[in-house]
């Protein structure tokens, strides 16, 4: 069992840190919202007024923050936990970020001697709270097996994609995936429910034919075809709208510095950025169904 400081509690990071307990490890929290730390409180982990404080002297920091710029905050500068955590601490950040910052961090973590991968993960709030996270880590090989010890007791699928940046590159490429064959799913469902089909009836023939995704198999966007999907509960998430709009930019980023032309991913981009622009925002990303509705 490890000491593990845990930075960032919102709606993915306070289960993550929540099954860190369960799982035995001592956990101690930092977050700028009061009432999350004190959810984490309750469940039995200690609480630090600051990132540095819940860094000091731990096995593993975990991170879960909004932006590039607010993880470049924390771990770099003469402030940041880099420069002050104990060089056998290993760093994992598990925010979707841009690839070039979690570049950054990486080599200056590795300037320093200190274990860092960037480990963003893929499963939504559902599975953040069942510990069946997939988590994409960016690093060195070396640190993987450490890295891999501590992220099994939030996840159950733990991939080493490559060097620094190399995570977050793969969840964007996830995730622009996952936008584009989510819509992709609500227009054949659509167009079959406009032409008599039963929605339910047609997801079973499409699932057992050559159009199977993950979209149509796990995450029904068609209301009361999976009780267990957002759309069967007014779509609330789940994974936002406001998060994919985000996830859909920085694969756009990588995409250009790559020099490839994502046509798919672009109008995905644009699709979602339409619906968000409605007031679509904070609801689950496959409400992106209603577009239809609306022609």
């Amino acid at each position: 069992m490890a000491n593990v400081a845990f930075i960032g509690l919102g709606n993915m990071g306070g289960p993550m840190a929540a099954n860190l307990i369960k799982a035995g490890h001592k956990v101690c929290v930092f977050d700028l919202s009061d009432a999350a730390c004190q959810v984490l409180e309750a469940q039995g982990a200690a609480r630090a007024n600051s990132a540095l404080e819940a860094a000091s002297g731990v096995d593993y920091v975990i991170s879960m923050l909004p932006a590039g710029k607010h993880v470049a905050a924390v771990y770099l500068g003469e402030d940041g936990l880099l420069a002050n955590i104990d060089s056998s601490t290993v760093a994992l950040d598990c925010s979707t970020i841009d690839a070039a910052t979690a570049r950054q961090v990486g080599e200056a973590a590795a300037e320093l001697g200190i274990g860092f991968m960037d480990t963003p993960v893929s499963g939504g709030v559902a599975a953040a709270a069942a510990g069946t996270l997939a988590f994409m880590c960016g690093g060195p090989e070396a640190v993987f097996p450490k890295a891999k010890a501590i992220l099994e007791g939030m996840g159950s699928k733990i991939f080493h994609a490559g060097p620094a940046g190399a995570g977050q590159v793969a969840k964007g490429c996830n995730n622009m995936l996952l936008a584009v064959h989510m819509i992709g799913t609500c227009e054949a469902l659509e167009m079959g429910a406009r032409n008599g089909l039963d929605p339910k009836v047609l997801s079973e023939i499409m699932l057992a034919s050559s159009g199977r995704n993950w979209s149509l198999e796990v995450y029904n966007p068609y209301p009361d075809v999976m009780s267990s999907a957002p759309a069967s509960n007014d779509y609330k998430p789940g994974f936002m709208v406001d998060l994919m709009v985000k996830d859909l930019g920085l694969a756009a980023q990588i995409a250009e510095q790559s020099g490839v032309d994502n046509l798919m991913g672009k109008l995905a981009q644009s699709l979602y950025e339409q619906h968000q622009a409605q007031g679509h925002g904070p609801r689950d990303f496959s409400s992106i169904l209603e577009r239809l509705h609306q022609a």
